[in-house]
Parts: structure tokens; sequence; C-alpha cells
């Protein structure tokens, strides 16, 4: 399996990636956005850090990004992703109009 990309943003600033590997997820912040004193973590499960955070399974904060019951069975209807396939129903829908101020653009 391939990697898959995901830039993250924080009120419209890129604050970092989201990687899924074959042996499950990292979250890097970037230089920039963690160099700004000024630019809030973008969770309390995610301080600001130089270090990545590695997880076996799609983090819980990412998690919740996620429609649940007949939202999502629409989306992975209508988009052709299977259900249990978290990050790429994570990087199809919450480009736009998810709930606080995280969104992800998926990287090609």
């Amino acid at each position: 399996m391939n990697e898959q990309r995901a830039e993250v943003f924080c009120n419209e600033y890129l604050a970092g990636d989201l990687v899924k590997t074959k042996n499950g997820y990292i979250f890097t912040y970037n230089d920039k956005y963690f160099n700004d004193k000024d630019k809030p973590a973008i969770s309390i499960s995610f301080p600001k850090s130089k270090k990545q955070f590695v997880s076996e399974f799609l983090f819980p904060f990412f998690f919740g990004l996620l429609s649940e019951g007949v939202n999502k069975e629409i989306q992975c209807r209508t988009l052709r992703i299977d259900e249990k396939d978290y990050f790429t129903r994570l990087i199809k829908t919450a480009s736009t109009d998810t709930i606080g101020a995280i969104t992800l653009k998926e990287i090609k």
C-alpha cells in the first residue's frame, strides 16, 4: 500500500501533515505554524511539538471529524469509499464544512 497524505489546516492556516503508512498514522506540525506563537495547538491531544505523533490507528481527534450513521452511508455510497477506510473518508469529506476549525486537503 502506498502512503496517503493530507495537509491539516487550522482556521485555514496550514498546521501540519497527516500521513497514513503501512504501519499506521503520523501527524507532524508544519514548521511555520509551529514557530508562530500566536497559532494554537490543533487540539489538546496534539500539543505543539517538533516531534511526530505516531499511532497504529487513526487518531481519535481525526476520527471524530468523520460522519456517522446515515450521513456516513450516503458519503460512502456516493464517493464509493469503503466504510472502514477511515483515512480516505477523512480526506474526501473533511475539506469543507467540518465542525470546528480543522479541515484537511489531500496531497496527491
